[in-house]
């Protein structure tokens, strides 16, 4: 089940977002400050809105996604607990948000994240997206990243 991020479930998005923090903190050579705590890399706010994924009762996701224009999106965070993974529902998870927001989407992996960009090509094709361009994109912020960009029109009737 998605939910958008507000007030009332914002402590559980940013209880979430330090596990995906220590995660990735091989990778990006970040250390948690003096409070035991991981500075984020994206705050909900702005053009910035975050998603928890739900099985049931028990949050075992999020994402925070940018909006760019009327229907230009990107993924900026992306984190499933592990114990839920390789069931599919990371890629259920991003389905819903594509469905919700289709448009021109960007989804970028840092250096070193293999496992991150074998996940988004199966959440693609998985969602049928057929029409993708990847490539290597020197980011501002993240450096080398690989970059999928595609056009998603949601099949789901509203």
């Amino acid at each position: 089940m998605l939910i958008p991020v507000d007030a009332n479930n914002l402590p559980v998005y940013l209880n979430l977002a330090q596990a995906y923090e220590a995660e990735f903190s091989v990778l990006t050579d970040k250390s948690p400050g003096a409070d035991g705590l991981f500075a984020l890399d994206t705050l909900l706010e702005g053009n910035v809105t975050g998603y928890l994924w739900y099985d049931s009762e028990t949050p075992i996701g999020l994402a925070a996604i940018a909006r760019h224009g009327e229907s230009e999106f990107e993924v900026c965070e992306f984190y499933v607990v592990p114990r839920y993974r390789k069931a599919g529902l990371g890629a259920q998870f991003a389905r819903t948000i594509w469905d919700k927001l289709p448009g021109f989407w960007t989804i970028k992996q840092i250096a070193g994240a293999e496992y991150a960009t074998q996940f988004w090509r199966r959440a693609i094709a998985t969602a049928g997206i057929t029409q993708v361009t990847e490539d290597t994109y020197v980011d501002p912020y993240w450096g080398t990243v690989t970059r999928q960009q595609f056009q998603y029109k949601s099949n789901t009737c509203t």
